[in-house]
C-alpha cells in the first residue's frame, strides 16, 4: 500500500488565491474524493453501465478521445474496487479514491485508454492478492507491463536498495514504454497533494525524492502540468517561510486595482484582430516556484512578473505571424526572443518566446504556440497517446516476436539506461541518477556522418566520445570541434559537429585527468571502472610532470634522459662537433667557418643568407627567420651563402600530438625508417592532453624531408609536424 497516502481532506500546502492547476483546467473543481468513496463503497454497477465512481474519469477521457471503448475502464475499476475493498488509506478514505484520482489526473492530460486502465490497476498486484498474471490475463501483455513498471520491490528483499532498485527497475520499464513513467508521476502528484498528516520528518524525505529523482525526470518527459504542481508542493515541504512570503506577494497583487497583464491581452486581442489572425489570448499565472525565482532574479516585483501571456493560434505559420504583429505595433524586448518551434527543446516542448514592454516600463513575456504544441507543453509524453502501436496490419508481426518498438524514447533516457547497466552498487547507481537527473538541459552536437548526440549542458569531447564509443573511447586521442583541433576537456555548445580522434592501440588508456572533464555518468563511470581495474596504470601515459631528453649515445642509438619536475632541459639542436655541424655551404668569405644557425636549422632548398659572428664564423639563416630581421635592423652587414652540392642535411622539427601510450616509440621508428638520424629531441610535459616533441634530425639527403614529415604526421596521435619556428634570440 502506498506509504505516502494520507488524509485527502486535510489542506494541502499550496493553498492560495491563485492556484496554476485551476487556471489550466479552466476553473475545474477538484474532484470531492469522500463522495467517490461513497460511490465506490456501492460496489460495481451492473454491466450495461459505467459505475458512478468513475464517471469523471469518463468524462474527463472523453473530452480528449471521444470514440474511445470504456469497456477497459469499467472492467479495471470493478477489479481494483473489488481488490482494494477494505482498505483504507490514513484519512480514513477508501483506498480507491487513491487509483481513481491518478486516473482522473491522467485522464485530465488526455491519457489513452491502456494508460487509464493501467492506472486504475496500478497498486493492485503491490497492496492486494491480484497478481501480474491475472491482470495480463483480464487485460492484455501491455496493461500487465505498465502495472508491472510501477510496482514497488519489497523491502523484506532488498532492504535499503529497495528504493533506488525500485526507480532502477522503474527507468528500466520506461525505457520500453514512457507511459510507465507518466503513472508514477501521477501516482506521486497525488500523494504530495495528501502528505499534510504525514510527519515532518517523512514529508521532508519524499518531497527531496520528488524534487531530486521525479520532477527532473517530469521536465525531460515534457509533463509541465504535472512538473509544476509537484514543484509547488516540494516548494511548501521544504522551505515553508519561502512559501509562505511567496504566497503574500501572490495575495497582494491579486487585491490590486490594476491589472497591467490584463491590460496588455487586450492590446494584443486588438492587435491581432486588426491584422485578421485568429487567436486566443490567455494571461498565464506563474505558478508558486517560478514567482519565487523571478523574485529573487529582479527584486522587487510588478504587476507583470506575476504571469505570463499565451496566444494559441491554429497553423505553426500563424505563430510567427503573431510574432511579427507583436513585434510591429508593439516595443518588443529582442534579448528575450527565443524560437523553440523551429528548434524545439529535447522534453518535446514547441513555442515562441517573447517579450513586450509598456510604456511604464514593465515588460511582459509572451508564449506563441499552436493549439496542438500547447497541449504538448501541458501533457509531454502523455499527448502522444500510444506511441508504441504499430500499425494494424503489422500488429501480428509485432505481437509474434514480442519486441516492443519505441520510437519516441528520448536520447537521455538511452543514455541513462545505457550507463544504470554499469553502475556497480545500488549506492552509486542512486547517487549518480540524481547528479544525472539535476543537468536539467540538453545539447545537440553534430557528427561528421550526419548522425548527432545528445549530451547534458557542459558536456566535453570526453563524454562525446564515450556516448558514441562506449568504452571503446578509451582510445580516444583528440577531437576536432567544428573543424579545428580541441582538447578533450573542450565544452561542446548546442549545434556544435564534433569529430573524435581514435588510436589504434588496442591498449590504449583512459587519463585519471578524463574524470576532471567528464559530465555524463556513462563517462565517469567507465572510467571509474577501468581505473579501478589497473591501479598501476591510473595515470595517463605522459600524464607526470616530466620532460624527456633523447642525446644520441656512442653506438648511434638514441638514449634517454628524464628531468625532474621543474627541471628545463633545451634542445640540443647544434647538436656536437663533427658531421652533424657540417654542411656544404659556399660563403663569399675566403677562410671563414660556417655553422648552420640553431634558430631556424636551414636545409636545402631553402633560400639562406649568412652574418658574421665573433671568431671569424658564419651563421647561416634562413631568410625569413626573427633572427635576421633584427640583424640588419641593427646595421649588421649580410655575407652571401649559397648551398654547394652535398645534399646531406640536419633540421628541427616540431610534432604536436595528442597524449597516447607507446606514442614516443611509434615516432621515433616512423623516422628512422625514413633515414633520419636523431641528433637530438625533447618532449615537453603534456598540456591539456597535447604534448610537443621536437627533433634535431640528420638526413643523408635533402630530398628525404617531405616524406619524413608525412610518415610522422601518419603516426596516430600526430596532429601536426612542421619545421622549426624562428627564435628571437641572437645568432
Amino acid at each position: 500500500m502506498s506509504a505516502e497516502a494520507t488524509n485527502s481532506a486535510t489542506p494541502g500546502p499550496v493553498a492560495g488565491p491563485v492556484t496554476p492547476a485551476v487556471s489550466r483546467r479552466k476553473a475545474r473543481a477538484r474532484i470531492d474524493l469522500r463522495r467517490l468513496g461513497r460511490a465506490a463503497l456501492l460496489g460495481p454497477a451492473s454491466r450495461d453501465r459505467l459505475p458512478d465512481a468513475i464517471s469523471h474519469v469518463v468524462d474527463a477521457h472523453r473530452a480528449h478521445h471521444p470514440d474511445a471503448d470504456l469497456e477497459p475502464l469499467r472492467r479495471a475499476y470493478v477489479l481494483a474496487e473489488s481488490s482494494h475493498r477494505g482498505q483504507m488509506r490514513k484519512s480514513g478514505e477508501p483506498y480507491i479514491t487513491h487509483p481513481l484520482a491518478v486516473t482522473l489526473i491522467l485522464a485530465e492530460l488526455g491519457a489513452e485508454t491502456t494508460t487509464l486502465t493501467a492506472s486504475l490497476l496500478h497498486d493492485t498486484v503491490e497492496d492486494t492478492d491480484v497478481t501480474l498474471d491475472q491482470v495480463g490475463e483480464q487485460f492484455g501483455a501491455e496493461v500487465r507491463f505498465l502495472v508491472d513498471g510501477v510496482t514497488k520491490l519489497e523491502k523484506v528483499d532488498y532492504g535499503a536498495a529497495a528504493e533506488p532498485e525500485t526507480f532502477r527497475k522503474m527507468l528500466v520499464a520506461t525505457g520500453n514504454d514512457v507511459r510507465v513513467m507518466s503513472i508514477k508521476l501521477a501516482d506521486r502528484l497525488h500523494n504530495m497533494r495528501t502528505l499534510g498528516v504525514m510527519r515532518p520528518e517523512k514529508q521532508a524525505r519524499i518531497a527531496k525524492v520528488t524534487r531530486d529523482v521525479l520532477i527532473p525526470l517530469a521536465e525531460r518527459l515534457g509533463v509541465q502540468a504535472l512538473k509544476t504542481e509537484l514543484e509547488d508542493l516540494v516548494f511548501a515541504i521544504l522551505h515553508p517561510e519561502e512559501y509562505e512570503h511567496t504566497r503574500e506577494l501572490i495575495v497582494d497583487n491579486a487585491s490590486r486595482a490594476d491589472d497591467p497583464l490584463a491590460e496588455m491581452a487586450d492590446a494584443m486581442r486588438k492587435v491581432l484582430r486588426e491584422a485578421d489572425i485568429q487567436a486566443e489570448v490567455l494571461i498565464r499565472p506563474r505558478h508558486f516556484v517560478s514567482v519565487h525565482r523571478v523574485s529573487r532574479k529582479r527584486g522587487r516585483l510588478r504587476g507583470a512578473d506575476f504571469g505570463r501571456l499565451l496566444v494559441l493560434v491554429n497553423e505553426d505559420a500563424d505563430c510567427y505571424g503573431v510574432l511579427g504583429e507583436l513585434h510591429t505595433c508593439m516595443t518588443p524586448v529582442v534579448s528575450e526572443f527565443k524560437d523553440f518551434i523551429a528548434v524545439p527543446k529535447f522534453n518535446l516542448y514547441q513555442s515562441l518566446h517573447t517579450a513586450v514592454a509598456r510604456e511604464d516600463g514593465q515588460v511582459t513575456e509572451v508564449l506563441i504556440r499552436t493549439h496542438q504544441m500547447h497541449k504538448v507543453a501541458e501533457a509531454g509524453v502523455v499527448a502522444l497517446g500510444n506511441p508504441y502501436a504499430p500499425p494494424a496490419e503489422e500488429q501480428a508481426a509485432a505481437a509474434s516476436d514480442g519486441e516492443r518498438a519505441d520510437p519516441t524514447r528520448p536520447g537521455w533516457l538511452s543514455r541513462l539506461l545505457d550507463w544504470q547497466e554499469a553502475a556497480p552498487d545500488p549506492d552509486t547507481f542512486w547517487s549518480t541518477l540524481r547528479e544525472d537527473l539535476a543537468q536539467d538541459r540538453e545539447i545537440t552536437v553534430f557528427r561528421p556522418d550526419g548522425g548527432t548526440l545528445g549530451l547534458p549542458e557542459g558536456a566535453t569531447c570526453v563524454d562525446a566520445a564515450y556516448a558514441q564509443y562506449g568504452e571503446d573511447a578509451h582510445a580516444c586521442i583528440g577531437a576536432r570541434v567544428n573543424g579545428r583541433l580541441a582538447t578533450l576537456s573542450t565544452v561542446l555548445r548546442d549545434g556544435d559537429t564534433v569529430q573524435l580522434l581514435m588510436g589504434q592501440d588496442p591498449a590504449s588508456e583512459p587519463s585519471r585527468e578524463w574524470l576532471e572533464h567528464a559530465h555524463t555518468p556513462a563517462a565517469r563511470i567507465a572510467i571509474q571502472r577501468w581505473l579501478a581495474a589497473h591501479p598501476s596504470q591510473g595515470d595517463a601515459p605522459g600524464a607526470e610532470e616530466t620532460r624527456v631528453l633523447f642525446r644520441p649515445t656512442g653506438d648511434g642509438s638514441v638514449g634517454q634522459e628524464t628531468a625532474a619536475e621543474g627541471q628545463a632541459f633545451r634542445p640540443a639542436v647544434e647538436g656536437p662537433a663533427g658531421r652533424y655541424a657540417t654542411a656544404d655551404v659556399l660563403v663569399d668569405q675566403p677562410g671563414a667557418t660556417v655553422r648552420l644557425a640553431g634558430c631556424c636549422t636551414p636545409v636545402p632548398p631553402d633560400e639562406v643568407t649568412g652574418f658574421s659572428v665573433r671568431g671569424g664564423v658564419v651563421t647561416v639563416h634562413r631568410v625569413e627567420c626573427a633572427a635576421v630581421a633584427r640583424m640588419k635592423s641593427a646595421g649588421r652587414a649580410e655575407i652571401g651563402v649559397r648551398w654547394g652540392d652535398t645534399t646531406e642535411c640536419r633540421v628541427t622539427l616540431v610534432a604536436e600530438s595528442f597524449v597516447r601510450p607507446h606514442l614516443l616509440a611509434d615516432l621515433t621508428e616512423a623516422m628512422a625508417l625514413e633515414g633520419a638520424e636523431i641528433v637530438s629531441a625533447t618532449v615537453e610535459p603534456p598540456t591539456q592532453q597535447r604534448v610537443r616533441h621536437t627533433y634535431t634530425v640528420q638526413l643523408p639527403d635533402a630530398a628525404l624531408l617531405p616524406g619524413l614529415m608525412r610518415a610522422m604526421r601518419n603516426v596516430a596521435g600526430v596532429y601536426d609536424v612542421s619545421r622549426a619556428q624562428p627564435q628571437m634570440q641572437g645568432a
